[in-house]
């Protein structure tokens, strides 16, 4: 006669739910790492298309004589954060990690055989702030993901009107 806890013991029918309910908590993450780095990724390039068309608005809207006559870009500056934040935050899909502090421009000015002897180079910079993808449940583990400060850039020759 056996003995009904051996017998419970001894059955293995159940070995691949619970080792399923092991591994899903890995796989969540991992699925949530995922799609957290592709959407930073994604507004990390979002930035990126908005600074290339501040320059190019940029480019643009300053007069050709820019260089002779020592114009500042300062004056954009309001705009051009408003296209490169836009381009940025366009869709729901954006992470919060992922943040532009500052837009700035600059004026250069290159000598050569141009007409008029200078060329003006619009230049548009973004400092863009990201904070890894769940860093908040990495930190609750013990562990620290700094936040990374970086800045895209873009340059573009001023157009004669």
């Amino acid at each position: 006669m056996t003995l009904p806890v051996l017998t419970f013991w001894k059955k293995e029918g159940g070995a691949a739910i619970v080792e399923f309910a092991i591994i899903l908590p890995m796989l969540l993450l991992f699925l949530g790492l995922a799609i957290d780095g592709a959407r930073m990724f994604w507004a990390f390039q979002a930035t990126v298309a908005g600074v290339q068309d501040a320059t190019r608005y940029l480019s643009r809207v300053l007069p050709a004589d820019s260089c002779s006559a020592a114009r500042s870009t300062e004056v954009w500056n309001a705009k051009l954060g408003e296209i490169v934040r836009t381009s940025q935050s366009g869709s729901n899909l954006m992470p919060k990690s992922v943040s532009i502090t500052v837009v700035r421009s600059e004026l250069g000015c290159t000598t050569g055989s141009f007409r008029g002897g200078q060329a003006g180079v619009a230049s548009v910079t973004a400092t863009l702030h990201m904070t890894y993808p769940l860093a908040g449940l990495i930190e609750l583990v013990g562990g620290s993901f700094p936040s990374i400060t970086t800045n895209v850039t873009d340059s573009a020759r001023v157009l004669s009107r």
